[in-house]
């Protein structure tokens, strides 16, 4: 059965057959082999989607693509800029720091994308970065939306886990601050290097009127983030409080939410809910089908008998999930192997939510490696380049991330420190 549902989800990837789909019919060649009721299909994939937490995914969306609606990633660009825009490089380090703080509020990667690469790569090429660094550097950046909390990742992990979902929050702060700070140390340094970004301070705001322009923004992620961890409400009741804040705060305050630009955003929204929804379902079911095949035993009684430490399994495993981020969409991979690697993990005496982190981390980079790249492809439809084109800039912001993730990975107190602290009270 599990050699029939490989198969067939290896054809559907070679004749471009989309993701979701792939694993959906795979899971009903497996059915068919293993002689099960197909109403095993239809129980499955509706108990996949059927959790509370989920919910939080569609409200999410929402309050980005709101935020880039409502003015409210121009006014974060343009603190950010405030900070650190000053010196030469400034307006690169700007994209990663502002992709940060649009971070702690949206939860997605492609919406990060989408919202600041708007504003950042035309004025990154109008100063001088070649439109393929503008875009490579974007893609990377945004890839800080589903690590620094709240995130629609460690969501699907925390349901597929049964793992805290606050916890994986508070983890994911260390490790977003080491990717961004060391992110930007390199922009720096990378355009000091090649003599990019010399008049990155021409129209930079001094820091308190920036501050006072985007008050209200910045109070977004304090009152989101802050609600959660003071037991205010959950991160799925937290969602639908980012919705509400970001459309009055562009409707009502900034005023540049009208009544005609709902529908589109609605739409916008809606479209990639139902996208990522679609792929919940149908690797929810094909993880159902692993599982009564026996496959998560085998993989860890597997794991166990030639990985024989716990540094010789994160390595193995990191390796394994580089790979597979390059071919599977980050939220399939998390729900098919979460259930998979983490019993293993624990074995071997890994924290659930280090592990968790480790995870989201590796697998997001996904999201900026050919073939399936999202963000790659998202920020190559802002800058109108072709993907080949930003290749050969992105390699070193490539191997930066793997350099964070194995930080990451062999220190853990990284993910923990905070999680302990908060959780000990």
């Amino acid at each position: 059965m599990t050699t029939a549902m490989l198969i067939t989800m290896i054809a559907c990837f070679a004749i471009s057959v989309s993701i979701a789909v792939s694993i959906g019919l795979a899971s009903v060649v497996g059915i068919v082999v293993a002689e099960a009721n197909m109403l095993v299909a239809v129980k499955e994939i509706f108990n996949s989607i059927n959790k509370f937490p989920l919910a939080a995914i569609p409200f999410f969306i929402l309050a980005g693509n709101l935020m880039e609606a409502g003015g409210i990633s121009q006014r974060l660009v343009e603190f950010a800029k405030s900070l650190v825009g000053g010196v030469q490089g400034g307006l690169s380090a700007t994209c990663v720091l502002t992709c940060m703080i649009f971070a702690a509020v949206s939860g997605s990667s492609v919406a990060t994308t989408f919202a600041i690469g708007a504003i950042l790569i035309p004025a990154l090429v109008k100063h001088g970065y070649p439109v393929s660094y503008a875009a490579s550097l974007q893609a990377t950046s945004a890839e800080l939306g589903v690590i620094i909390p709240p995130s629609i990742p460690m969501i699907l992990y925390g349901v597929s886990a049964e793992v805290s979902i606050g916890e994986l929050f508070i983890a994911g702060i260390g490790p977003g601050i080491l990717i961004g700070g060391v992110l930007m140390i390199f922009t720096l340094l990378y355009a000091r290097y090649y003599g990019y970004g010399k008049q990155d301070g021409v129209g930079r705001m001094p820091v308190w009127r920036a501050s006072s322009h985007a008050s209200l923004a910045l109070l977004m992620p304090v009152i989101i983030l802050g609600g959660i961890y003071g037991g205010i409400f959950t991160p799925t009741e937290a969602s639908v409080v980012a919705v509400f804040y970001a459309w009055i705060v562009g409707a009502f305050i900034y005023r540049q939410i009208k009544l005609r630009h709902l529908m589109a955003v609605l739409k916008k929204s809606v479209i990639s809910s139902a996208v990522i929804m679609f792929i919940i379902a149908n690797a929810g079911l094909f993880s159902f089908m692993l599982t009564r095949a026996g496959v998560p035993d085998m993989i860890g009684n597997f794991l166990a008998e030639h990985l024989t430490s716990p540094n010789m399994f994160l390595l193995g495993v990191n390796a394994a999930l580089f790979v597979i981020g390059m071919f599977i969409e980050t939220s399939a991979s998390i729900i098919v192997l979460a259930p998979i690697l983490v019993p293993v993990a624990m074995k071997f005496g890994v924290d659930p939510v280090h592990f968790g982190t480790i995870m989201v981390v590796n697998l997001a980079m996904g999201m900026i490696t050919p073939p399936f790249g999202v963000n790659l492809y998202a920020a190559c439809a802002v800058a109108k380049v072709s993907l080949d084109k930003i290749i050969p800039k992105l390699v070193p912001f490539v191997l930066v991330i793997l350099g964070c993730v194995m930080v990451i990975t062999y220190f853990p107190s990284l993910s923990l420190f905070l999680r302990d602290l908060v959780y000990a009270r």
